[in-house]
């Protein structure tokens, strides 16, 4: 059967660290709160990279690791909520500065599950065109779009890329899949949003700051991805006790939590790595897929489950074996 494997991961993220004190200097906040209501720790904040910046040093690791040159990748995917620019597409100027003159690149918007839908794009294109090398990467610079004295949000993210490569295999790897959308509760979670004017002459040009409705993404993390996991494993044909390890996107480790619970599987198989990173949105889970590849938590025919959720709102789950 023809499919694509998990080649090589890599990951990237800004030199600037910033602790739960150091947001306490311009916020009413402290460590003990962040860390108890989200597991979060500390995040890396860009001084001057952008997305793509942090996107390209992730693909050039990856691709030095597998030993493959930028022109001999078919396709280039990013996924991302906080690009460059509306065009060219980040994945485009990637693509230039790899010098991957063969490559077809476009980004997607698809917020914390975004990685997980590059994926699966990623793959259909590779069977659908008979192509051997794709590189997926999920970057985020979200610190341009917070308001840094808002307590609800700031405290949350960090910015960091991930990319994955993928190449032809003749072996099955995915096993199955469960990718949804619920644009009805779009309004939940919101960045980026731009006003037109009546008077056009009047438009600002400018878009809004992250906002969040906390509760009500709670309990659409909690209530969808068990479900989503459980519709990609009955896919599969595979009980859930079958998965080696579940990588979820790091959006609060309460939820993680909440999600191994409900799936009646042991907190050890979900790899947390939130306390550094914060929520990286879409690069969370390429992180964590490349820390668990490099660390050797992820071994030669495990089972793992990629799952994503937020805005959208979103969620996407992949099941593959290794």
């Amino acid at each position: 059967m023809e499919d694509v494997e998990f080649t090589a991961a890599s990951y990237a993220v800004p030199d600037q660290i910033i602790s739960n004190d150091q947001l306490t200097q311009f916020m009413d906040t402290s460590d003990e709160w962040i860390s108890k209501r989200t597991g979060i720790k500390r995040r890396h904040v860009s001084n001057t990279e952008n997305t793509s910046d942090l996107a390209l040093k992730a693909a050039e690791k990856t691709l030095a690791k597998a030993n493959v040159a930028g022109e001999d990748l078919n396709l280039i995917i990013v996924a991302t909520m906080s690009p460059d620019n509306m065009t060219p597409s980040t994945a485009a100027i990637v693509q230039g500065k790899l010098g991957a003159k063969n490559a077809v690149a476009f980004d997607i918007s698809a917020a914390c599950s975004g990685f997980s839908y590059g994926i699966a794009v990623a793959r259909s294109m590779m069977l659908a065109n008979g192509w051997q090398n794709a590189i997926v990467i999920g970057a985020e610079v979200l610190s341009k779009l917070l308001d840094w004295h808002d307590r609800s949000t700031a405290v949350l993210f960090g910015d960091g890329a991930g990319a994955v490569l993928l190449t032809h295999s003749s072996e099955q790897h995915l096993l199955g899949q469960d990718l949804e959308t619920f644009g009805d509760l779009g309004d939940k979670l919101v960045a980026g949003h731009s006003e037109v004017e009546h008077d056009f002459l009047k438009n600002k040009h400018q878009l809004s700051t992250f906002t969040m409705a906390g509760r009500e993404v709670y309990r659409f993390a909690t209530h969808q991805v068990p479900s989503s996991i459980i519709k990609a494993a009955v896919q599969s044909k595979i009980d859930l006790d079958e998965i080696d390890h579940f990588l979820l996107h790091q959006a609060n480790k309460r939820i993680i939590e909440q999600v191994a619970r409900k799936l009646h599987q042991p907190l050890v198989k979900f790899p947390i790595n939130i306390a550094e990173y914060g929520n990286t949105a879409a690069a969370s889970e390429a992180i964590l897929l490349a820390e668990c590849i490099q660390k050797k938590i992820i071994k030669k025919n495990d089972v793992v489950a990629l799952s994503g959720f937020g805005g959208g709102l979103t969620v996407a789950t992949l099941i593959f074996r290794f």
